[in-house]
């Protein structure tokens, strides 16, 4: 019997994303970052474009290993341009270098990015009741504050659209529609 899900998961890669990823509250700084930048990288793409090239990236970023990001140079830079395995894009490119940068400065204050990132939710998922893909909005009042403290901080390609991106993505919110299997699975997710 095929598993009702959200409609816009509709390839194999994105089917596979969508059923063990896609809204699971995540709380490793490591994986917090690969979305930052992913979430970056995609502006003005498609989501399936970057999960093709997802491996790519963590080959290019140092598995995104903020530390090793932010040392990066004009050189690496450079290298990271010319690689057709990611979005070859300078101003992206920069932002995930700046990135690592401020998102290491966040790991200082907060002691973790994941205790700051989750602050905007109030330590737990907002459960939403989505019915389809039309009522899910590209922002909200939560995303927009994200964004403007991650913009206060330096961070580069956060505007409220890519951190709400990013807030549904790493489980912040749950916007799967209500009749996937995998809404009532997440609803009771917590920390």
């Amino acid at each position: 019997m095929p598993r009702n899900r959200c409609r816009w998961a509709t390839t194999e890669l994105g089917i596979a994303y969508h059923d063990t990823e896609w809204g699971v509250p995540q709380h490793d700084d490591r994986v917090l970052f690969e979305f930052l930048i992913l979430e970056g990288a995609q502006a003005g793409l498609s989501w399936e474009t970057i999960l093709k090239k997802r491996e790519n990236y963590r080959k290019a970023f140092d598995n995104f290993d903020a530390a090793k990001v932010a040392r990066y140079d004009a050189r690496r830079a450079a290298k990271l341009l010319a690689n057709d395995g990611i979005v070859r894009n300078r101003l992206k490119v920069a932002a995930a270098i700046q990135n690592a940068k401020s998102f290491l400065a966040v790991q200082k204050e907060f002691g973790t990015f994941d205790g700051y990132l989750w602050q905007f939710v109030g330590g737990k998922p907002i459960v939403n009741k989505r019915t389809s893909l039309q009522s899910v909005p590209a922002t909200t009042p939560e995303s927009d504050t994200m964004s403007k403290d991650l913009l206060k901080r330096n961070f580069k390609f956060v505007g409220s659209t890519i951190c709400y991106a990013m807030m549904q993505a790493c489980g912040l919110v749950n916007d799967h529609e209500v009749g996937c299997f995998r809404y009532k699975q997440l609803s009771g997710k917590r920390r």
